[in-house]
């Protein structure tokens, strides 16, 4: 089964979508919403399961797939507001809180150096985290 790609974006009325890339080739597009990530993604998966269906009752080939959602930069804020705050990902991107901040309301949008900068800084600290061992 491949994995397809689905974006998670903000919209400016603050609510959340998930939509599948048009990139991955399939004869059929997912969307789904809500006003938090997590309502937005089990809408998704209703929708898909709801295009399977339809194809399935016409006869149609279903391919069945699984899903990769990747964030846009409010969107990753948002849903892991409970873990990083704006200074902590400071600390761990490089990217002043200011500028963090004008990319959660958006009143910014990051460049794709900025969004690339702050994938790297994130993954830096997780792969630091997950070398992490504590003494018995």
């Amino acid at each position: 089964m491949r994995t397809v790609t689905a974006i998670i974006e903000t919209g400016p009325d603050h609510k959340f979508s998930i939509y599948s890339c048009g990139a991955d080739n399939l004869p059929y597009g997912v969307l789904g919403t809500g006003d938090t990530i997590a309502e937005a993604k089990k809408d998704f998966m209703i929708a898909y399961q709801e295009i399977k269906e339809t194809f399935l009752e016409r006869n149609e080939t279903f391919e069945e797939v699984t899903f990769s959602f990747r964030y846009d930069i409010p969107s990753f804020l948002e849903e892991f507001a409970y873990a990083f705050t704006l200074a902590g990902l400071e600390r761990i991107t490089g990217i002043n809180q200011k500028q963090l901040g004008h990319y959660v309301s958006g009143y910014r949008k990051p460049s794709q150096k900025t969004i690339r900068k702050m994938e790297e800084g994130i993954h830096r600290f997780c792969e630091q985290l997950g070398m992490i061992h504590f003494a018995s």
